[in-house]
């Protein structure tokens, strides 16, 4: 007889082996099995491969909505999910216990509580489970010493949320796509009830941006000389509205010297950074390495399963003292670029982290565990590690102190304000390198009464600019904001959509597409809830509920369900409409999409992206073919096709970008076959 323990992923499944002591791989029905024998236990190790079972259709009718009568069923997709399900059914008949040790999340929990049941045979119930937030050693051990039982409100609220998540998502994208096919039209398009609201924030803001006015104003900036050194100061008011006025100040100011009437001369206390959570990780890698929230996740999901960081997936900004300061600290002493920041730590009398005010019921911040890598990280794990090591002992710097000058200047009666910033102690900065700055602002020494040499004046014309368009970081930090989705699943929405089109990348940020602007007004004309932050907001404040036993389950699906039939009964009639205003939104994306520039042949049409109707292979035509223009090019037939919008220098034609997968760097090509660089690189 054994215990059955059920992980969520293979590399924890072989960590848990690891510590639980000496460890024999097998197999079993295709899969691996790892079995520890030692003189108190025997345990059988399965892994679940993520989410074995899902929610499924009853009807098995993709084009029936709305659909109601759901079950938890296999993910009969995949063929190893049916080995691995047969396989830990055979291991459940003979095993005397059972323990839970997925990842301690509501996702974790709803897998192996999927697996315990359906596969198991209603063994939930009487599984231990086992919580960690490391995959070291000492922690797997210590949560297999201290087993406790399931967590049921944990289950549930997962549960519960999958259920959501699918009758929302699910009914709205069938209705969205038969309002397209009832003009003869497909596409796969999706909305859902945290998609919604997020894709609605976008709209609204490039809303914003389209109908923003610019209106002039005036800034004036003065240097002034000081014993040779020349520094600038503004005008008091940030923004003169008149030009009469700005040429006013410049007029009487010309040439006219400046007294100091004001010195201030102050310091300030610069806390250390708090620790991270996943959203704060994701926002800083973003800034630093423009790296998107969901590689992000990834890439700390892989340092989490090498054992080298705790979980991930948590919201807490605290370190209890329980996961033991000293020892990570002192761990992380035998990476050689950490050691003498390390040094500085231990010298300390006490060790107490800067802590933030989120917390996590399951898990603390995410902090490095002092283990050192036994294999060689790449290039992008090793600087997402390198940010968590830093961040870590950031938190448990000297606050750093920054002095602030600031000086008023009288020239004729008009007031200028210059200031200069220094900082006087680098405290935890010095512990954040590179990952911090401090822009220093030098003035030269100045006293109250000093007379200054009005060097130059001048007044410069500029308009007010629209807001910023968000990016990856900051739409992830206004889903938070607005407590809508959760930290394991917001990547994943941004990511989405992108997928569908509804947003693209631009310079400055994410841009909404004509697709995305036609599917939120159709949601807002006849399913306004489903883009209201306060429905998905509501939502979670009821799941929230039920994981903390306060709410049944069934109690808050049953009001989701009244809402969302109230919405799709105006969005039924009204199919016809909705299908040619999203059809006209496609029609205008596509044509965007594939216009690559001008035909350097004709001068008259377009490059276009073309596929063929028999091949469906594509390539590149000139839209005057008509006209007589037979200019065409090749394309690769793998990878994202990117739009530079550059023509190539030798031949005029189009550059174009290609992406080959996920996270790799975008080959940039002459689309022209005959182009001299071409001839010139086989030679």
């Amino acid at each position: 007889m054994y215990t059955l323990v059920v992980c969520e992923k293979p590399a924890a499944a072989r960590r848990i082996a690891q510590a639980l002591g000496e460890s024999t791989e097998l197999r079993h029905g295709g899969i691996s099995i790892f079995e520890v024998k030692n003189s108190a236990h025997h345990y059988k190790i399965c892994t679940a491969l993520g989410h074995l079972y899902g929610l499924n259709d009853v009807t098995k009718n993709k084009s029936v909505y709305p659909v109601l009568d759901l079950e938890w069923a296999p993910v009969a997709k995949n063929p190893q999910v049916i080995r691995a399900i047969n396989a830990i059914s055979e291991l459940a008949k003979d095993a005397s216990s059972f323990v839970h040790a997925c990842d301690y999340d509501q996702e974790g929990e709803v897998i192996g509580h999927s697996i315990l049941q359906y596969a198991c045979g209603d063994k939930y119930a009487e599984a231990l489970r086992a919580k960690f937030s490391t995959l070291t050693d000492e922690e797997i051990r210590d949560s297999f010493t201290n087993l406790a039982k399931p967590n049921w409100g944990l289950a549930e609220a997962g549960r519960s949320r999958h259920m959501l998540d699918f009758i929302y998502g699910v009914n709205l994208s069938r209705a969205l796509i038969r309002s397209f096919k009832s003009i003869g039209r497909y596409r796969n398009l999706s909305i859902g009830r945290v998609q919604g609201p997020t894709l609605a924030f976008a709209v609204n803001r490039e809303m914003e941006i389209r109908l923003h006015i610019p209106d002039p104003y005036w800034i004036i900036t003065a240097e002034f000389d000081k014993d040779g050194q020349i520094f600038s100061a503004q005008y008091e008011k940030p923004k003169v509205d008149k030009p009469a006025e700005a040429k006013a100040i410049i007029d009487a100011c010309v040439g006219r010297n400046g007294t100091v009437n004001n010195i201030s001369d102050k310091e300030s206390m610069l806390p250390p950074p708090v620790p991270f959570n996943i959203g704060d990780l994701q926002r800083e890698a973003y800034n630093l390495f423009k790296l998107s929230p969901g590689y992000t996740l990834a890439i700390a999901e892989k340092l989490y399963l090498q054992a080298l960081i705790s979980y991930p997936r948590t919201s807490s900004q605290k370190l209890p003292s329980s996961i033991g300061y000293d020892k990570i600290i002192s761990g992380l002493s035998k990476i050689g670029k950490y050691s003498q920041l390390v040094s500085m730590l231990l010298s300390k009398e006490k060790l107490v982290p800067n802590e933030g005010r989120m917390t996590d019921p399951a898990h603390p911040a995410i902090y490095p565990t002092g283990v050192v890598p036994r294999h060689k990280l790449s290039g992008l794990e090793l600087r997402v590690y390198d940010l968590i090591v830093r961040r870590f002992l950031a938190a448990f710097g000297d606050t750093a102190v920054s002095r602030h000058i600031n000086v008023t200047i009288d020239v004729s009666g008009y007031i200028f304000k210059a200031g200069g910033m220094t900082l006087t102690y680098e405290g935890w900065m010095v512990l954040y390198k590179p990952y911090v700055r401090f822009n220093q602002r030098k003035l030269p020494k100045l006293h109250k009464g000093d007379l200054l040499r009005n060097w130059s004046i001048e007044m410069e014309e500029k308009f007010t600019q629209p807001p910023y368009r968000y990016n990856q970081a900051s739409i992830l930090a206004k889903m938070e904001q607005e407590k809508i989705g959760t930290k394991a699943t917001r990547a994943d929405i941004i990511s989405t959509l992108f997928k569908r089109n509804y947003l693209a990348a631009c310079k400055g940020g994410l841009e909404v597409t004509d697709l995305g602007f036609a599917v939120i007004d159709s949601m807002r004309e006849f399913a306004p809830s489903i883009v209201s932050t306060n429905m998905t907001r509501l939502m979670e404040e009821q799941l929230a509920n039920v994981e903390q036993g306060s709410a049944h389950s069934m109690s808050v699906i049953e009001q989701a369900v009244d809402r969302l039939l109230e919405s799709l009964a105006s969005f039924i009639e009204k199919e016809d409409d909705i299908g040619a205003q999203i059809n006209s939104a496609v029609s205008a994306d596509t044509a965007q999409a594939s216009v690559l520039g001008q035909c350097p042949l004709c001068k008259k049409g377009q490059l276009c992206i073309v596929r063929s109707r028999t091949t469906q292979k594509r390539f590149v035509g000139c839209s005057n073919y008509v006209g007589g223009c037979k200019a065409t090019a090749p394309l690769p037939q793998k990878g994202s096709i990117r739009i530079t919008g550059k023509a190539c220098l030798e031949c005029s034609w189009p550059l174009i970008g290609v992406v080959f997968a996920r996270g790799t760097k975008q080959w940039r090509i002459c689309i022209n076959t005959h182009c001299i660089s071409k001839k010139r690189d086989t030679t």
